[in-house]
């Protein structure tokens, strides 16, 4: 179906193409619809480098979120200052036309320094920022061509000018915004309620549903979950609209976005919890913002920012009152039940119950229908190693005993098979590995989706690209990494194909572990070192770990 306008308009002709990543086109359709006012564009050096010094654009209006269109250096090369670029969605629809006014290379660890307060990637917008998105900016005010257009949930996709006309027509003068990029069950469902009570507002549930986490629950089992608590809230009383934003997890920094992206919808309140917007460290589990910080900075700018904040309290189950209390209500030994997200995946991924005084019926019934239990769904083994590991040996013999255990289709992506019938046009510099590992990853991604087992044995020498791969099959069902460390001298020793030899000629260039880096998984599911163990033996270990993780079921073997 082409996608028009109602009254097409007729626009310059763009000098250049450029096909916005998903991120870029979250942010072009907030910059157009005015949900990011006061910009009209991406923005321009001035204001990239006063946002990140004060949190303000260069006129001094309160704005705490750089927004920007990231290129890489080749296609800004290319541009001169007025130059009009065309951004086109990934089918190649032309969206809107972007008039040039700065092009630069940012400092980016400085960015994530300011933003996000660390350049640690365990961080996932720092990740982005520094490993995913390209090394020049360019700035300038867009022409709207037409609104990206989106075929899921039409009815619960408004702009701020149609939710405030709809605000107007059901006389809702007061509304109090909650923000989630989760699954609501009963304790959203009280503390929303309780939030809009206290404030006499009306309550709008405004969810993100354009880019959050890699491992958050896939936005159209959400929506659907949300529709369901929706009838558990007072007739006429709550709203559900959805938002197409890019979050970037920035904490404090990213509350304050939040809220006056909400001013710009018609609300005159917003709930914030404890560490909002703030991801874990991977690494450590801890949280990278205090508590209470996000919180603290919007209260100081509320005023300014034109919204009130409605800070989220805290609750608990009472058993003894069989509701929802807050916890500054609570007698000190009153008997109270909670279960942590961390719980309730895994009592989803292992089918076991989850209590009605947690979440509504039908809301579970949906997130069940998306998270089968882990012996029902998909999952990959990611060998990485060295040249002459063993990984291949490893992932051929798994692939034989799964097959001899059944259930399921299982597919081999070892390097070379994958050399020769997806990638036989890449050569072996840094770049083309790169693409060569994420194209594994992408069929991985699909097997793992429909219910099938991806084995793939590639060396995969760099963390970020595994980290990506991995970001690609987690959604959709387990990731399995496990590591050959097997030593260099041994691999070398082994070198049936002569490679080792040749690189220590120097006719191999960017050799993994001769002339070009290793970067070992810090924390794998498994380890192996083939140089004293027969791989019947190994594979039985593989199979061990798969079962204590859930992927195999104790009867199929």
């Amino acid at each position: 179906m082409p996608k028009t306008d109602a009254q097409p308009r007729l626009h310059a002709v763009p000098e250049l193409d450029w096909a916005l990543t998903p991120r870029q086109l979250c942010d072009l359709e907030l910059l157009a619809n005015h949900a990011f006012a006061p910009l009209t564009g991406f923005m321009n050096r001035t204001d990239y480098e006063s946002v990140l010094a004060n949190m303000r654009l260069a006129n001094g209006q309160l704005w705490p979120m750089p927004v920007t269109l990231d290129v890489p250096e080749t296609f800004a090369a290319r541009l001169d200052k007025d130059a009009q670029v065309g951004l086109r969605d990934a089918e190649g629809v032309l969206l809107a036309i972007l008039k040039v006014e700065d092009i630069w290379r940012p400092d980016r660890k400085e960015e994530a320094e300011a933003v996000f307060g660390t350049t640690e990637t365990t961080h996932p917008g720092v990740f982005a920022l520094l490993e995913r998105s390209h090394d020049h900016y360019i700035g300038g005010q867009i022409e709207l061509v037409q609104r990206p257009l989106h075929y899921d949930f039409p009815h619960l996709r408004h702009g701020p000018d149609e939710l405030k006309a709809e605000f107007q027509r059901r006389g809702w003068e007061r509304v109090v915004a909650f923000q989630t990029r989760n699954p609501m069950h009963r304790v959203h469902q009280e503390l929303t309620f309780r939030a809009a009570r206290e404030v006499e507002a009306n309550l709008l549930l405004h969810p993100v549903v354009g880019l959050t986490q890699p491992n958050d629950v896939n936005h159209f089992t959400r929506v659907r979950c949300y529709e369901h608590l929706l009838a558990h809230y007072p007739e006429q009383t709550t709203m559900l609209s959805l938002l197409n934003l890019a979050m970037r997890m920035a904490g404090p920094r990213e509350a304050l976005w939040h809220a006056l992206i909400r001013r710009n919808y018609g609300c005159t309140h917003f709930i914030v919890g404890r560490d909002h917007a703030g991801p874990r460290n991977t690494r450590t589990g801890e949280s990278f913002y205090p508590p209470y910080a996000a919180q603290e900075l919007l209260a100081e700018h509320q005023q300014e920012a034109g919204i009130e904040m409605v800070p989220f309290r805290e609750m608990k189950y009472a058993v003894n009152r069989a509701q929802y209390v807050p916890v500054d209500e609570l007698q000190a030994d009153e008997p109270v039940r909670e279960i942590s997200g961390t719980e309730v995946r895994r009592r989803l991924s292992e089918g076991l119950e989850i209590p009605e005084w947690f979440s509504y019926p039908e809301v579970v019934r949906e997130l069940r229908r998306t998270h089968p239990p882990r012996a029902r769904q998909g999952f990959t083994v990611f060998f990485t190693g060295l040249s002459g590991s063993g990984k291949s040996t490893l992932a051929n013999a798994l692939q034989v005993k799964l097959m001899e255990l059944g259930g399921r289709q299982i597919t081999l992506l070892d390097g070379d098979i994958v050399r020769k019938h997806l990638s036989s046009e890449l050569g072996f510099s840094k770049e083309h590995r790169n693409l060569n590992i994420l194209r594994i990853g992408f069929v991985a991604s699909e097997i793992t989706k429909n219910g099938g087992i991806a084995i793939c044995a590639p060396i995969a020498p760099y963390a970020t690209t595994r980290r990506e791969v991995a970001e690609m099959i987690r959604p959709h069902g387990g990731f399995i990494e496990i590591h050959v460390a097997t030593p260099l001298e041994v691999c070398e020793a082994r070198d049936r194909k002569g490679l080792y030899k040749k690189a220590r000629a120097g006719i191999i260039k960017e050799f993994t572990g001769i002339s070009d880096p290793y970067e070992a998984p810090e924390t794998p599911e498994m380890t192996i070192d083939t140089t004293n163990i027969a791989p019947d033996q190994a594979v039985q270990k593989i199979l061990l770990k798969l079962e204590h993780l859930g992927y195999l079921s104790s009867q199929s073997r």
